[in-house]
Parts: structure tokens; sequence; C-alpha cells
């Protein structure tokens, strides 16, 4: 990348001189100097932040004298970026101390993650908040309160709906955990049990998360064209925003499947219909065009979901029932692309794509599937998503970037990265200002996470310098759990989270309640 291309990649040609900033301090503890800021709001600028104890002190062009200066000139200084949608739970919760450093993250820049996503976030949100006082993270992180786990507590696996008096439980607990600091309500539909509700019990369990000024986060009921189709999928979760009372974020957006590619156009329509309306909706999206899923959810059909895993294995060896979970079966492939388009990331068949253990097996390929859930249900990487679609989406300005972090799948390690290098410095699809903003300032303005989110003074400083020349991932597919590249300094909390590239080991991260709205907890 020459000289003339890289200022044009950082917006230098003609850029600001900076936001207009009071004196800078008689001193810090710690000043980034020389480098291209990009405060979350402002056009770029070359200047400093000074950073004392865990906050932004100074944004601006003048020097500032501190205890520790870091010589910046030829990277991007931007604010942390916020992963609205992950799956890093257990190692937040870990008892290795490593792990909770979430080094995947730090080493994209990454300094706030959501867990709880997709309707699994645990009913004792206090609890999962307070774990981090007794082990230490790397990351400061937010929680929802899941679905999955008040209907599995209240209903359990079964395809009913609850009675009047389950429902007001379910309440209870989506109240309980918002009060516990729960950022709202998340679901996934798609999964059963969760598919097996009713739209109308969703809204009543989300109203209890906007009485307290929570949001909804929805993984939809049908990404591809499964059950309702992805429309009407984006329609509900736009109605459970309107009709609950609150905010609704749709998870990684996507049109899933040869039968719904090319649908991106129609479905941001939607979202810019209700928008214009007056709803706030939001979405995240992560920059791959495989999904992270398991091989039951990819293939299996709902029906046969029904009762968990015990009722499923029955019915594989039901012979009445052989020829339509077939059926079934294989036009779940077919939407998703065919056996070649799954790839197998964990297990004792990791590495393969679903075409390559039925050769290897002898069989058929969905005999071949059934033979490999009923070992275990592996987590699988399903091709299904075009480069148009995954543009569409990512040019709105209403979709952040999520990584929807799960195991064996390159997004864990590599989205950020992924995203600045394919979609800003390759394919030219949005610009680095976007890519930053919509990666720090849009969630943290949209989810009001006070305080992050963008560089100014009286911010706390959560911070990524990066080099824009190398800034990259490595992870892909076959070796997912590879470092990115290029991130020379992150700050989490004021705290040097990674120095000149690497990790310090320091667990600056800190939880981040929810505060409901006053009144609603009864207090």
């Amino acid at each position: 990348m020459n000289k003339r291309s890289l200022a044009l990649l950082l917006g230098l040609a003609g850029c600001s001189t900076g936001p207009r900033a009071p004196a800078p301090p008689a001193s810090a503890d710690l000043a980034i100097t020389g480098g291209t800021i990009y405060t979350g709001a402002d056009a770029p600028f070359t200047g400093t932040v000074a950073v004392s104890g865990d906050r932004i002190t100074y944004v601006g062009t003048a020097s500032v004298k501190a205890g520790r200066t870091i010589d910046a000139r030829g990277m991007v200084v931007a604010p942390g970026f916020i992963d609205p949608h992950t799956h890093v739970g257990a190692q937040l919760a870990s008892t290795k101390a490593e792990a909770r450093l979430v080094p995947a993250f730090l080493m994209q820049g990454v300094t706030t993650a959501f867990i709880g996503n997709d309707g699994g976030g645990e009913l004792d949100s206090a609890k999962v908040l307070g774990a981090a006082a007794e082990k230490p993270v790397g990351i400061n992180y937010a929680t929802y309160v899941g679905f999955g786990s008040v209907r599995g507590a209240v209903v359990g696996a079964e395809k009913r709906d609850p009675t009047p008096a389950e429902l007001d439980r379910e309440k209870a607990l989506v109240a309980a955990a918002m009060c516990g600091g729960a950022m709202g309500l998340s679901t996934g539909l798609f999964y059963a049990p969760q598919s097996f509700s009713k739209t109308e019990e969703v809204i009543a369990l989300a109203a209890e998360a906007g009485k307290r000024g929570g949001y909804y986060d929805s993984h939809i009921r049908d990404e591809s064209s499964y059950t309702v189709g992805l429309g009407a999928a984006i329609d509900e979760a736009i109605r459970i925003g309107r009709e609950g009372h609150l905010p609704s974020h749709i998870s990684h957006i996507k049109a899933l499947g040869v039968d719904v590619q090319g649908q991106a156009p129609a479905i941001i329509a939607k979202v810019n219909a209700a928008r214009a309306a007056g709803q706030d909706v939001t979405a995240d999206q992560y920059p791959w065009s495989a999904s992270g899923t398991s091989l039951v959810a990819s293939l299996v059909p709902l029906w046969a979901q029904d009762g968990g895993r015990p009722a499923l294995l029955k019915r594989f060896d039901d012979p009445a029932l052989a020829a339509r979970l077939h059926v079934d079966m294989a036009e779940g492939m077919r939407k998703r692309g065919g056996a070649a388009t799954l790839l197998i990331v964990e297990g004792r068949h990791k590495g393969k794509r679903l075409s390559e253990v039925a050769q290897a097996l002898g069989k058929p390929p969905i005999d071949a599937a059934i033979a490999v859930i009923r070992e275990h249900d592996p987590a699988v990487a399903s091709f299904n998503q075009s480069e148009a679609d995954i543009a569409a989406f990512m040019q709105q300005p209403w979709v952040m970037t999520g990584s929807d972090a799960s195991t064996g799948h390159p997004r864990v390690f590599g989205t950020f990265a992924r995203k600045y290098r394919k979609y800003v410095v390759e394919d030219h699809v949005i610009s680095l200002r976007d890519f930053i903003e919509r990666s720090s300032a849009l969630p943290a303005d949209w989810f009001h996470l006070e305080g992050r989110g963008h560089l100014k003074a009286g911010a706390f400083a959560d911070m990524v310098v990066f080099d824009p020349a190398t800034y990259a991932p490595r992870a892909t597919y076959e070796a997912p759990e590879q470092l990115a590249t290029g991130v020379r300094t992150v700050l989490v909390n004021g705290r040097v989270a990674v120095d000149n590239g690497a990790l310090t080991g320091t667990a600056a991260g800190r939880a981040l309640p929810h505060t409901p709205t006053p009144g609603s907890c009864g207090k």
C-alpha cells in the first residue's frame, strides 16, 4: 500500500483539524500521539489522545506531557470496538485467567462484548455480571436474559403454549433478570424449543424488558425459507419491538440459502419503512459468507426436534418416520446449497465437508448426517450467503459489526479484522470511517453504553491503535483459531491490554449492568 493509497484510505485528504477541544491538561498518565484519530463522531485528524486513570482527558492536536507516550505515527487510533452479539460467556466465566482475557477479541481491538444472545442468556443476570469481581476479565461485557432459558425453565422442551400461570412465571423471570442488570431479552426463534412459541408469547416477555428500558435482540424465526420465510420473520421482529414498546435489534442479519439469496434489498426496505415510521430498529452483521450453527439445526426439521435430543434419536430409530425424515432433511440440505456447503468444525469429522464424510462412510449424505448426529451434534460452518447481499446489508447506517463468535468459526478470531481488510481495503464496500463508527459509536449510542464508543474527554479510555497496512485476519475456515495481525495497542478502561502487538495479561474489563427505568423494579 503506497503513501497516497494509505492517505486516501485514512481519509486524510482535506481532513479536519480535530474537534474543538478544551485546553490540554498539564500532564497525563499516558499520551498516544501522531496517529490518525477517529473519534467516533468527527472527521479524522492527526493529534493526541491523553489518558489519566480510566478516563480520556484530552483529544486534540496539542501535545501533552505524560508519564508514558506512545508514538502512533502511521497508525489509526479509534474507540475500542463493541461486539453486540457473541457467545464468549463461557470464556468470561472460565477458571483460566488467560481465557477470561478473551485474546481473540483484544487482538482485534474489541474492548466490549454482549453475551446471552440467541435466547441463551442466563436467568440470574446479577450473578453473571457480578462474576467479574471474583474472576477478572479482559474486556467489558453486558448480558441479555434469554427466552430459551426462560421458556426452558417454565415450559420445558415441549411444543405447546404456556398456560396463563406459566406465562406469568415467564414474565416474572424476565422482570427479575432486567432488575438484575440484563440489557434486555434475547431470542433464538429458529431454534427448538423457542421455535415452538407464538409471537404473542414473545411480545408479552419483550414488554417486560421494555418496561425496564431494555432491548429486544432476535435471532429471527427464519433467515431462509424453512418455516415462515425471511420476510415474515423480519416482520415479526419489527412487530415484537413495536407491540412490546422497546427497540428491536436483528441479530446477524442475512439472507441464508439459495431460496432467499438476492432478497437483501427487500429486507432493507422493510427495516427502513419501520424506521421511517418512528420505530427504533437496528441490526448487526458478521462479514462472512458462511454462518455457524450445528448439523441438527442445519438439517433436521423442527417437528423432529420436539422433545429434545432423546426424542430425536428415537425418531431416527422409528421405521415409520424414516421416509419423512429423509425427505425433510434433504430439503433442508438443498436450501443450504448441498452437502458440500456444510463444513464440520468439531469432533471426529472436524475439517471435512458433509459430502466428504458421506464418501468416507459409503453412505448417501442424509444417512451420513444421521450417523454423525447419532454420535453428537457437531458445529458446522454453512456456506449459504451471497456477497451481493452481504455488501447491501453492510452499507446500511443502522447495521453494526457483530461476530456471533462461536466455536470452530473464524469469526471468533477474525471478524473485525476481516471486515476492515476485505470490505474496506480490498472491495471498497464501506469507508474506514464507517467501519470504525459502526463498530464502536453506533452500538455504544444505540445501547446507551454511557462513556463508551467515543474518543472524547471524560469518556472511558477504551481504545485501539492499529496499523492500517497490516491489520488483517489470519483465521480461516480450516484454521479458525489464528489471532489477527496489525493491532499495536489496546486500552481497556485506561489500562494497556495489548502493548506493541502483544497481550500484557492485564484484565481490566468490567461488567456493564443495564440500569432499569427508575421505579420499574419497585425501588
